[in-house]
């Protein structure tokens, strides 16, 4: 039986049909049972399990998204096999208990021709999952877009990175997926996917419209109402990274208002990730920041909208059709992920999952 004659017969594509061939993908029990049927077999003459390895803690070298210099040996890492690089993804540390970790610093290594930056200690085998999917970006709530899929069919390991890097390290072959909230239209000549590249060899697929503003502290003592404010002598904001969606935002509208940097007191005071802006603002340590209303809405801040961006995930094209990316889709499509989404974080998430180019 032909491949396209199996997948057409049991309502899969080909392409996972070939990655279970291969044994890089493992089907779900609804698929296995129908792969039993039309084959006139039983699943476990299809599959078998393999004998339990006992687990093991090896040496091997990973690129470490981020600075591996800045953390101490010992500190958790994620880990995923990304076009034949292993890379290591910081954990977040949880407000209550240690986060899951495949491996553990052990040093860096100085940085050469070699892609490799560190040497880590991998503790076990669970990383080495087909299923696994590492995506960058700034979305807060990426996390729940990854506890919404079935972990068998596609596992998602996040790397907060803003919408430059993102798509920098998806360029370099080291995610699968990049979030940006850079552009505002696809296919633009001038657009930085457009520069980055080549013509037809990325996808974009939709994930919300958002908004972007001042987050102010609940009560808004300072009385902020606009980007006017910000050169007042008595308000200080807090500043993304250069290369962040919320910055270029910041110093597009600086430019149209005619306000200097050197007049805006803390635009110097750069802080990575959305949520830690923000937390500046509820802390009292800065009055505002640029950021997105879903940061304002999950620590109880006042917000000021200036503008809606869409935010895409870019994907290589040649792995769409594989399995995993397949399920990405899927969930972003699906109406319980859209309604949750829009319920706890705020996103117009109607056009979810819609394939833009």
């Amino acid at each position: 039986m032909g491949a396209s004659q199996l997948a057409t017969a049991v309502g899969i594509s080909r392409q996972t049909v070939y990655a279970i061939e291969a044994g890089t993908y493992v089907p779900n029990t609804a698929v296995s049972l129908r792969l039993a049927r039309i084959l006139e077999t039983t699943v476990e003459e299809i599959f078998q399990l393999e004998p339990e390895e006992r687990a093991s803690a090896e040496t091997a070298e990973a690129v470490v998204l981020g600075d591996p210099e800045s953390l101490p040996p010992g500190h958790p890492l994620r880990l995923c096999s990304v076009n034949g690089h292993l890379v290591a993804v910081v954990s977040e540390l949880g407000a209550w208990g240690l986060p899951p970790s495949d491996e553990v610093l052990l040093a860096p290594i100085h940085r050469g021709k070699r892609m490799a930056n560190a040497k880590v200690k991998i503790l076990g085998n669970s990383w080495n999952n087909p299923a696994r999917i590492l995506i960058a970006g700034c979305d807060p709530s990426a996390s729940t877009l990854a506890n919404s899929m079935p972990r068998q069919d596609c596992e998602l390991i996040i790397a907060y990175e803003n919408s430059s890097s993102a798509l920098e390290l998806l360029h370099r072959g080291l995610v699968h997926v990049a979030g940006t909230h850079l552009e505002e239209r696809v296919g633009g000549k001038n657009s930085l996917i457009a520069k980055m590249f080549p013509r037809n060899s990325v996808a974009v697929v939709s994930y919300a419209i958002w908004q972007e503003g001042l987050v102010v502290a609940k009560s808004n003592p300072k009385k902020i109402s606009g980007i006017a404010d910000l050169a007042r002598k008595n308000v200080r904001i807090a500043n993304r990274e250069p290369g962040a969606g919320c910055r270029v935002l910041l110093d597009e509208l600086l430019k149209e208002h005619g306000i200097l940097a050197a007049q805006v007191k803390g635009y110097e005071q750069v802080v990575l990730g959305q949520l830690p802006a923000s937390r500046l603002v509820q802390s009292g340590a800065v009055d505002c920041c640029i950021n997105i209303q879903a940061t304002a809405r999950a620590l109880g801040l006042a917000f000021i909208p200036l503008t809606q961006k869409p935010y895409w995930l870019v994907a290589r094209r040649t792995q769409l059709d594989l399995p995993p990316f397949q399920m990405l889709i899927e969930t972003l499509s699906r109406a319980s992920f859209r309604l949750e989404v829009e319920a706890c974080i705020g996103y117009d998430m109607r056009t979810a999952g819609d394939r833009l180019t």
